[in-house]
């Protein structure tokens, strides 16, 4: 079976996913697949996050579907109920960690500095998410992590778009980036289905 980091590493960027009516997640999730991004990362910024995730997981059974702004054991909980495969954090909260490892959901904590890191080392995690990672110094804050932590597996996410997305993938140690420019909120409300199909597409050549 094709381990969680090897799916995310084949597919370079994972869609990160905010949507206002849960429903809205199968138009979105077909358009993804069909033009060749399997994935999402719906997050919990939304009170129709775990129904979306159901949704698309029963439509889609195929696709690569994880939870994202996952804060607390009960929404790691809610995500493993509704059928996600992996969790995603903004920060490192040891308990949301112990939650997820309780249930066997593997989880990218989101770390920017060298004291989470280390605390996410500590409970056994080696793939974490680089976040806000523009904000955090971007490709030459990971450059500088990765010298003292060569171990670690880095998605980083926040900011990136088509401008620096391969600046950040050509760092050894970067398996893929998280973003939301192709499934932007506002074309996802206007059912702007076209559009989020061509910007996927352009995504999936840029990082070919």
């Amino acid at each position: 079976m094709t381990s969680l980091n090897e799916q995310i590493a084949q597919l370079k960027i994972l869609p990160v996913i905010a949507v206002d009516k849960a429903e809205d997640i199968l138009p979105l999730g077909k358009v993804l697949a069909e033009n060749g991004l399997p994935a999402a990362e719906i997050t919990f910024r939304s009170d129709a996050a775990a129904e979306a995730i159901r949704l698309l997981r029963e439509a889609q059974p195929d696709m690569l579907i994880g939870a994202g702004t996952v804060l607390n054991r009960e929404q790691v909980l809610a995500a493993k109920e509704a059928g996600a495969s992996f969790v995603v954090s903004p920060g490192f909260n040891p308990n949301t960690v112990r939650a997820c490892q309780e249930l066997g959901m593997p989880i990218i904590p989101g770390i920017n500095n060298p004291s989470t890191i280390e605390a996410a080392l500590e409970m056994g995690l080696t793939t974490v998410k680089f976040f806000p990672a523009e904000a955090s110094g971007g490709v030459k804050m990971i450059k500088a992590l990765l010298g003292p932590f060569g171990q670690l597996t880095i998605m980083p996410t926040g900011g990136i778009g088509v401008n620096n997305i391969k600046d950040y993938l050509a760092i050894p140690g970067v398996i893929a980036c998280g973003g939301s420019w192709m499934v932007d909120k506002k074309l996802v409300n206007a059912g702007n289905w076209d559009e989020i199909a061509r910007l996927t597409r352009e995504a999936v050549a840029l990082v070919q």
